[in-house]
C-alpha cells in the first residue's frame, strides 16, 4: 500500500464519517421525536413492527449490498476502460431485479396482515397490531426507491465519488422527522411512516439519480448479459443469508414481541444509540476502504490487502473504551436523548439497562463491516452468508434463554453475544483463507483493550458515586455535569494509559489528531 492509496481512502474515510456522524446524529434527533410523541407506547412497538417485512424485502433483492455485489463488476470495466459496457449490465440489474421488486410490493402490501402477524406472534390481534399492518403498508414502497438508490451510489463509488452518496442517509432521517413532526399530531406514529417514504424517495432516490448522472450514467435497453448470472452469483447469498445487522433487526422485533407493551421500543432507543458506535468505527471505515481493497484482491496482492485488514481492525478497537464510556454514563446518555414529553424516568431506567447489555455489541458489529468485506472484494458472498446464518441460527436458543431469565435486558445480552460470535467465527475463516499469518496482531490488539476496558468500565463505576455526590443527575445541568466529569476523567485515563504502555490504537489517533490541530494553527498563523 502506497501513502497516496492511504491518503486517498483516509480523506473518503472522512467523507463518509462526517456523514455517519451527521446521520448518527440526525438520527438520535429522529428517535427523540419519536420518543417525545410515542414514549414507550404500543404504538411505538407498531412502529417497529412496521419495518420488518419492508426490511425483509430490502434484503430479499440485496439493496443494501448492491454496493457490495456491484462494484466489483461495474469496476473491472472502468479498468478495462468498458465503461460503456459496464452501463449495459446497470441497466439490465435496474430493469430486471427492479421489475421484479415492484411485483414482490405489491404481493406484500395485499398480504401484509398475515406477514405482519407471522414475524411479530407475540402481538396479540387488536389495535397495536392493526397499527403495524397499516403502517407496514405505508413504508412498504420506499423499498423501491432503496434499491434504486443503491445502484445509483455503487457506479458514483466505484468512480470515487463519495459526496452525493453520503446525503442519502442524511435525507432519509430528516423526512422521517419531518413526517412526525408535521403529521404526527394529527396521524400518531403513522406520521414518521409517511416521513420514511419520503425520505427514501428523496434520498436514496432523487438525489442518487442526480448524482449518478454527473459520473455518466446511461440506460440501454435491457439484453442477455454473461454478468448477469455473476450478480446473481454474488447476489444470491446476500439474499437468502442471515447477516449480523439484519438478523438482529429482525430478532429483537420477533422475541420483543413476547415482551410487556413498550419492550420492543425500549430495546430499539437502546439500539440506535449502540449503532452511533457502529457508524463510526465500523460503516464510516468499511464503506470506504472496501474499493481499495477489492482493487488489492482483484490485483492479487493478497498480503498488502491483510495489512489493510490489519490495520484497519487495530483501529477499530479504540471504539472498546469509547464503548466502557457510554456504558458507565448510560442512564445520563438515555435522560439527555429522551427524557420529554411521553418518554418518562420509568421509560429512562428501562432502556438504560438494555442499553447496558447492548453497547458491547457495538464493537463486534463495527469488526464485522471490516472483516465481511473481506470476503466480498474476492467476490465470494456464499461463504460468509452461509457461515453467519449458521452463527445467528445457533445463537438463537440465547434468545430463549434472555428473555426468560432478564426479559428485555436478556434480549440485548443475547444481540451482543451473536454479534461477538459471528465475527470471531468469520475472522477466523478469513485468516485460514488468505493466509493471514498477522492476525495474530490483531487478536493481540482486541484482547489489550478488552482488559483495558473491563479495568476502566470498574474503575469508572466505582468512582462515579464519589463524582456524582453533590450533583442532580435528574436534571439535564445535572446529567451534563457528569457526563462532563466521568467522560473527561475516562478520556485522560485512556490516553494516560495509550502513551505509559506505548499502546498504539490509542496513540495512532491521537498523535495524527494532533498533527492536524498543529497543522491548522500554523496554517492560520502563517
Amino acid at each position: 500500500m502506497t501513502p497516496a492509496t492511504y491518503k486517498r481512502i483516509g480523506f473518503a474515510a472522512m467523507i463518509m464519517m462526517g456523514s455517519v456522524f451527521l446521520s448518527r446524529i440526525i438520527g438520535v434527533a429522529r428517535e427523540m421525536v419519536i420518543a417525545h410523541i410515542g414514549g414507550v407506547s404500543g404504538g411505538v412497538d407498531a412502529y417497529q413492527v412496521a419495518f420488518v417485512v419492508p426490511e425483509i424485502l430490502n434484503h430479499i433483492v440485496a439493496s443494501g449490498f448492491l454496493s457490495i455485489s456491484f462494484i466489483p463488476i461495474f469496476s473491472k470495466y472502468l479498468a478495462e476502460g468498458r465503461k460503456e459496457e459496464g452501463w449495459r449490465v446497470f441497466s439490465l440489474i435496474m430493469f430486471c431485479f427492479g421489475g421484479a421488486l415492484l411485483l414482490l410490493i405489491g404481493l406484500a402490501e395485499f398480504f401484509a396482515e398475515p406477514l405482519v402477524g407471522l414475524l411479530a406472534p407475540g402481538l396479540a390481534p387488536g389495535p397495536t397490531a392493526a397499527f403495524a399492518v397499516k403502517m407496514t403498508r405505508i413504508v412498504m414502497p420506499a423499498q423501491f426507491f432503496f434499491f434504486c438508490g443503491g445502484l445509483f451510489m455503487a457506479v458514483q463509488f466505484a468512480n470515487g465519488r463519495f459526496l452525493v452518496p453520503a446525503l442519502a442517509p442524511l435525507i432519509y432521517n430528516i423526512g422521517i422527522i419531518t413526517g412526525g413532526i408535521l403529521l404526527g399530531p394529527r396521524l400518531g406514529m403513522a406520521g414518521f411512516a409517511w416521513g420514511a417514504l419520503l425520505g427514501g424517495f428523496l434520498g436514496n432516490f432523487v438525489v442518487q439519480y442526480g448524482g449518478a448522472r454527473r459520473v455518466g450514467m446511461k440506460f440501454y435497453r435491457p439484453a442477455p448479459h454473461p454478468d448477469l448470472k455473476e450478480y446473481i452469483r454474488l447476489t444470491l447469498p446476500l439474499m437468502l443469508g442471515l447477516t449480523p445487522v439484519f438478523s438482529l433487526e429482525i430478532f429483537f422485533r420477533f422475541f420483543g414481541s413476547f415482551l410487556p407493551t413498550g419492550g420492543i421500543a425500549s430495546i430499539n432507543y437502546g439500539f440506535r444509540i449502540m449503532f452511533i458506535l457502529v457508524g463510526l468505527f465500523g460503516q464510516a471505515l468499511g464503506t470506504a476502504f472496501y474499493p481499495f481493497m477489492a482493487r488489492l484482491v482483484t490485483e492479487n496482492k493478497i498480503e498488502a490487502a491483510n495489512e489493510l485488514l490489519n490495520t484497519t481492525l487495530r483501529y477499530i478497537t479504540l471504539s472498546i473504551p469509547l464503548c466502557v464510556l457510554m456504558m458507565v454514563l448510560r442512564q445520563e446518555v438515555v435522560f439527555l436523548l429522551f427524557e420529554r414529553g411521553s418518554f418518562d424516568a420509568k421509560a429512562t431506567a428501562a432502556t438504560a439497562q438494555v442499553l447496558l447489555f447492548l453497547l458491547p455489541g457495538a464493537v463486534a458489529i463495527a469488526t464485522y463491516t471490516i472483516v465481511v468485506r473481506g470476503f466480498y472484494a474476492s467476490k465470494d458472498t456464499l461463504f460468509p452468508a452461509v457461515f453467519c446464518t449458521i452463527g445467528a441460527l445457533l445463537t438463537v436458543p440465547c434468545y430463549f434463554f434472555g428473555i426468560k431469565w432478564m426479559g428485555a435486558s436478556g434480549i440485548g445480552l443475547a444481540m451482543s453475544f451473536s454479534a461477538f460470535f459471528q465475527v470471531i467465527l468469520l475472522f477466523w475463516a478469513w485468516n485460514r483463507r488468505s493466509k493471514n499469518a498477522a492476525s495474530v496482531v490483531v487478536y493481540k490488539s482486541f484482547f489489550k483493550m478488552i482488559c483495558f476496558g473491563i479495568g476502566l468500565f470498574i474503575l469508572l463505576e466505582r468512582l462515579r458515586p464519589f463524582l456524582s455526590k453533590g450533583i442532580d443527575a435528574s436534571t439535564i445541568h445535572g446529567s451534563l455535569m457528569l457526563c462532563g466529569m466521568v467522560g473527561s476523567l475516562g478520556l485522560l485515563l485512556i490516553a494516560t494509559t495509550g502513551y505509559v504502555f506505548s499502546i498504539q490504537e490509542i496513540t495512532g489517533p491521537l498523535d495524527q489528531i494532533w498533527s492536524k490541530l498543529k497543522h491548522g494553527i500554523l496554517f492560520k498563523q502563517g
